[in-house]
């Protein structure tokens, strides 16, 4: 079966690999064209094995075209797509396109699932392999695996402990199930579907009126990217590296830092006190939250 891998940076690499550790038949790549200076990870490790590379974008142009359907391709692979992919590059290959994404589909459509899961508060997520159609993300399922979110994940530990390696496995998994066809198509309950744009500095704004797990899972599911904010002196302040303990504190004005441990800053809110490791000024790189944070300071 000959394989195209589309996408770009270490996780496409790394699928790469995976499948040509496997002995799978990868014929082509497609990665978006880098920036002036720049290099691609996944572009680096097919030149060192002489597979060819025709960024996704110019698929689009009949040069490009014309060369990726000299391939021959029979399943597209879709590691950490970027770019749009037109219709008739799906329909060239004979057994369609499989997409990895990071949540339990149909929950958490779009390309922000990892910190939509988090932000709702979720103590579950995963992976889910399914099969590329016109939709966002809305392909019958070809497998899933699940894994649970720690009462302290961030998005990027819960990304790079679990999701990430998941996903290398479960794509190549999924391609061997292709292979020997015995792929499933589970169509998605779209009763159980949830859909959400980027998440963006303004889903990061606190509000400290709010209960204090309401606050930990915002800055939970927005760390590192777009990073939660509240205002300390007039001035927008990003908190990261939170922990939540129930009790204790609750008598203090919600945002007041009671105390700072360690180099970490303890913050009451309704229910609880939240323990903040790093924060980043505006223009500035992070730093530990005792370097800025003081005991009787005040966020908003």
């Amino acid at each position: 079966m000959r394989i195209v891998v589309f996408g770009q940076q270490a996780f496409g690499k790394d699928v790469f690999d995976s499948l040509v550790a496997a002995g799978e038949e990868v014929v082509g790549i497609s990665t978006p064209k880098p920036r002036e200076g720049r290099t691609d990870p996944l572009a680096e490790a097919a030149k060192e094995k002489n597979i060819p590379n025709v960024f996704t974008r110019e698929l689009r142009k009949d040069e490009g075209f014309d060369e990726y359907l000299s391939w021959k391709p029979d399943l597209l692979v879709f590691a950490f797509v970027t770019d749009i992919v037109r219709q008739n590059v799906l329909e060239a290959a004979t057994q369609g396109a499989i997409q990895y994404h990071p949540s339990l589909l149909p929950l958490h459509r779009g390309r922000a699932a990892m910190n939509w899961a988090i932000l709702a508060g979720r103590q579950e997520t995963g992976i889910t392999i399914f099969w590329v159609d016109e939709g966002i993300d809305t392909g019958p399922i070809v497998l899933q695996k699940k894994a649970n979110i720690g009462e302290n994940d961030t998005v990027g530990s819960i990304y790079f402990n679990e999701l990430y390696p998941m996903g290398v496995e479960a794509l190549t998994e999924a391609v061997g199930l292709v292979r020997n066809g015995k792929a499933e198509r589970i169509v998605q309950d779209e009763s159980l579907a949830t859909y959400e744009g980027p998440c963006e500095e303004s889903h990061g704004i606190l509000n400290f009126s709010a209960h204090g797990q309401i606050i930990h899972d915002t800055i939970r599911g927005c760390d590192p990217q777009p990073g939660a904010s509240a205002e300390l002196n007039g001035s927008n302040l990003k908190l990261f590296g939170s922990s939540y303990k129930s009790g204790g504190g609750v008598n203090d004005e919600p945002g007041r830092i009671v105390d700072v441990i360690e180099g970490a800053a303890v913050v009451s809110t309704i229910g609880g006190t939240i323990t903040i490791s790093r924060v980043q000024q505006p223009g500035e790189k992070k730093v530990a939250a005792g370097d800025v944070l003081k005991i009787g300071d005040v966020l908003l």
